[in-house]
């Protein structure tokens, strides 16, 4: 409101209408000055703005929205992932996809995960399209210096790895689990195989750790740092080393004594030991001088798989129940989010893409569908109010398909179908919730309300229909090139009545049982290059059943090998077995049972290609 001067309200009564008028206009002049000073000030306030923010990203693997104190989950230890929610905002409907990779292609591209072309967490289905754009790009193209340590689960062959997405820095793994947690040996520096020393929780933010302090001390613009923990996923392990394990005997013997199973008490002592992790982390910060100018985000990659408690929540991980999808979502930057406040409106993981460009000033891909919407708002306004209009969420293995495990929200109701694998699904299958007064999900009240049935389905079907359209959904050719490729057992295709693809592991799986003359596996390859390759195969074969003899063929061309014995099926040894022309493009490389003398031709764990310069 402009203020009226004191000589004008005294003299206003006394005042003949042509000095009104004068005065009026007086008081119209000051008006316009007022209101372009004003406009100034906010000019300058924005030219002399915060800078843009540093981005912190913390999800861990396979922890349940009931698994932090902050919850209400009274057995955990969680003090810093409460921190983050009282020091700042909690999205309470917050959404992961059912399972970790699905997820992880959400949040780097904004989409939802069957727009990318990925489908499955293995079996080659584990990998994100090339034509994708993530969020690491648009940040790097903002100016952002970009790091990823932890797990990575979108590609594991050269053109789909961290550092070739838009990563400056990636140190983690790329398969959906590693199978040590001590001196991990599963891991990657931008696409080359390195050890590391310790428990990989304290590796991984270690690894952040430097990354933040590097950039804060060379000043190298903002920074984009991911921490994406492996932890708590199985296959639960504290500390194994020799002088380490105290110290996760120690945090076990707390849960234990607190009444859980070994099994939950594992898993809590996991989220224990990433909470503390947590806090180096937020304590680097504040060292590096960063911390007021940070966004810090800490999420889950799906719902949780521990039991113990679960504040009534129904479905566990790979469900569509609320327990399957409902992740924990606190959010913390301070000076720009009020401490302690809570959003209820539906949030998803896609919108991480957009709330990261807009902090960072830099637009979102206009030639592709952007299902995310930013965060910004609702985030710095603590406004509780709807934001998604819909949430869909669908899984299947093998292929996707829009009947066996779907569901999809609105702000009040929930339609859904959850049905294993072996079971033909119908729609008494389908269940609807009022999540307003049962958040648990425990009556179902479909029959009392056709109507909502009605219409969540034709939305599901309608956005199913959008987001697999003009999709194929097969593993992607191996990439063969330059480098030395090994190929795994999870991507091929089998035939014959005795072949079978044992999962142990990823980098331990293996093809084996195949015993009759051609059986096979065949795998798709994306050749760089036409050439001659070395060929070299790992794998096991008890002493009783070595002298059999498999053929590799590509096209027109073929090599025999002559099976050798290891000391037992399990203990893999790697055999050259010569030298294989390969045309460019794409083609198929099969490998089939000749003969075999004893009961399994071999277990095949993987082949290595290189090409010959």
């Amino acid at each position: 409101m402009i203020p009226c001067p004191a000589s004008i309200r005294r003299g206003y009564r006394r005042t003949s209408p042509r000095r009104l008028l004068h005065r009026i206009a007086t008081l119209a002049r000051l008006a316009i000055a007022v209101v372009a000073t004003q406009s100034l000030v906010v000019f300058v306030a924005s030219a002399q703005s915060p800078p843009r923010p540093n981005i912190v990203f913390i999800m861990t693997d396979d922890q349940g929205y009931w698994d932090t104190g902050v919850t209400g989950n009274p057995h955990i230890d969680t003090p810093n992932m409460d921190a983050i929610a009282e020091q700042g905002i909690q999205l309470d409907r917050y959404y992961a996809a059912p399972v970790c990779a699905p997820t992880r292609a959400g949040l780097m591209t904004g989409r939802y995960y069957l727009r990318t072309g990925l489908y499955n967490t293995r079996f080659g289905g584990d990998s994100m399209g090339l034509s994708e754009i993530t969020v690491a790009q648009l940040l790097k193209k903002a100016g952002y210096r970009t790091g990823l340590f932890g797990k990575w689960h979108l590609g594991k062959y050269p053109g789909y790895q961290p550092q070739e997405r838009g990563f400056d820095e990636f140190f983690g793994h790329y398969h959906g689990h590693i199978e040590r947690y001590q001196f991990p040996d599963q891991v990657y520096h931008n696409g080359r195989p390195v050890d590391a020393r310790g428990y990989v929780s304290d590796v991984f933010t270690d690894a952040s750790i430097d990354f933040i302090e590097h950039a804060a001390e060379t000043h190298d613009g903002p920074f984009y740092c991911a921490l994406m923990f492996n932890a708590p996923h199985s296959p639960f392990l504290l500390d194994t080393s020799h002088y380490a394990q105290p110290e996760g005997d120690k945090t076990l013997k707390k849960y234990l004594d607190r009444g859980l199973p070994m099994r939950e008490a594992r898993t809590y002592g996991l989220i224990d030991r990433v909470d503390q992790n947590i806090g180096r982390l937020l304590d680097a910060l504040e060292r590096a001088g960063a911390a007021d100018n940070t966004l810090v985000v800490f999420t889950s990659d799906n719902g949780g798989v521990s039991k113990f408690f679960k504040g009534g929540m129904n479905g566990n991980k790979a469900s569509v129940y609320e327990g399957g999808v409902r992740a924990p979502c606190f959010v913390c930057w301070p000076k720009r989010i009020k401490p302690g406040q809570i959003v209820h409106g539906q949030t998803s993981h896609v919108d991480w893409l957009p709330t990261f460009c807009e902090l960072a000033g830099v637009g979102i891909p206009q030639d592709r569908t952007i299902d995310g919407v930013s965060l910004v708002n609702l985030l710095t306004t603590g406004a509780d109010q709807p934001h998604h209009a819909f949430v869909y969420h669908t899984w299947d293995r093998y292929q996707p398909n829009a009947d066996k495990r779907w569901s999809i929200s609105d702000d009040r109701w929930k339609l859904l179908c959850q049905v294993g694998s072996t079971t033909t699904s119908s729609r008494s299958h389908w269940r609807l919730f009022d999540l307003q007064s049962d958040p648990g999900e425990k009556h179902n009240v479909a029959s009392r309300n056709p109507e909502q049935v009605e219409r969540l389905r034709s939305e599901f079907v309608r956005w199913f229909a959008d987001v697999t359209a003009e999709q194929t959904y097969t593993p992607v050719p191996v990439p063969v090139g330059e480098v030395p490729v090994d190929i795994e057992p999870s991507w091929s295709t089998w035939t014959g009545d005795n072949i079978q693809y044992v999962f142990d592991g990823y980098d331990w799986d293996t093809i084996q049982g195949w015993r009759e003359s051609g059986e096979r596996a065949s795998w798709n390859l994306d050749v760089e290059q036409a050439g001659r390759y070395h060929v070299r195969l790992t794998y096991g074969c008890r002493p009783l059943d070595a002298g059999g003899k498999l053929s590799l063929q590509s096209g027109d061309h073929a090599i025999t090998h002559h099976v050798q014995a290891s000391t037992t099926a399990d203990q893999f040894e790697s055999h050259v077995v010569g030298t294989l022309h390969l045309e460019q493009g794409h083609v198929e490389l099969v490998a089939e049972v000749e003969t075999c003398p004893g009961r399994e031709l071999m277990r095949l764990n993987r082949i290595t290609l290189e090409r010959v310069e």
